[in-house]
């Protein structure tokens, strides 16, 4: 590979974060997203919320995209009521990421989400959520460990033909499938782990969290795609 693309990453929104004698508001993201980028040979830029009418020329200037993990999606986004389960919403966070997804898929940007950023794909494209699962999260702040099985014949079960063991935090899963999309790989409940978008531009979501493993196979997919140009 010449060059090494510039894949941007959403990053979380915070009120409040500590480091040295600062307690500040922050944009920030876990090191894990960067070095995964990073180890699989992209340049990794964190891209925070803004305007999301900045959308479709922060994506310009990008050769892919990840929407990284986080808090849960607003249920009013995907046209349901809140349940007692839910977090509290990223308003913010939300809008601009549903933006930066819809510019994705406009322009033919590969796009990588991961855990929060795959249901939002789901959102985006008109599907729904289920808000609460059980079994998914190991204990408050743990992530756990479960097997994914790949669908094949998908881009996933090309990157990841085996069963494998997956790094998982979340409760919440893909309901109704949105447009165009289809499963790529569930876990043994019959969960959804992984869902890619039919045609030739690269664009998959992942639920578990492959920054806190060693598997780097699925963002190898997204650098590979970057450095041709989207397919």
């Amino acid at each position: 590979m010449l060059s090494r693309p510039l894949i941007g990453v959403s990053t979380y929104l915070e009120e409040k974060a500590s480091w040295g004698v600062w307690e500040l508001p922050a944009a920030l993201l876990p090191a894990g997203y960067p070095r995964l980028v990073q180890s699989a040979g992209g340049l990794a830029a964190m891209v925070p919320p803004d305007d999301p009418t900045y959308a479709p020329s922060v994506v310009a200037r990008l050769d892919g995209l990840v929407v990284a993990g986080g808090p849960d999606v607003e249920p009013g986004r995907y046209g349901a009521e809140r349940e007692d389960r839910t977090g509290p919403p990223a308003v913010e966070r939300d809008a601009w990421e549903l933006a930066l997804i819809r510019a994705a898929l406009a322009s033919g940007k590969p796009l990588l989400g991961i855990c929060r950023g795959m249901q939002l794909l789901n959102v985006a494209l008109g599907g729904t959520l289920t808000q609460h699962i059980e079994g998914h999260v190991k204990d408050i702040g743990v992530f756990g460990t479960h097997a994914v099985t790949p669908v094949p014949g998908t881009r996933y079960g090309e990157l990841v033909p085996e069963e494998s063991d997956v790094p998982t935090y979340h409760h919440q899963a893909v309901d109704r499938l949105g447009r165009g999309l289809v499963a790529s790989a569930h876990a043994a409940d019959g969960t959804v782990e992984a869902v890619e978008l039919q045609g030739l531009t690269w664009v998959l979501g992942v639920q578990w969290h492959p920054e806190m493993g060693e598997d780097a196979r699925v963002v190898g997919g997204l650098i590979r795609a970057a450095a041709r140009g989207g397919s």
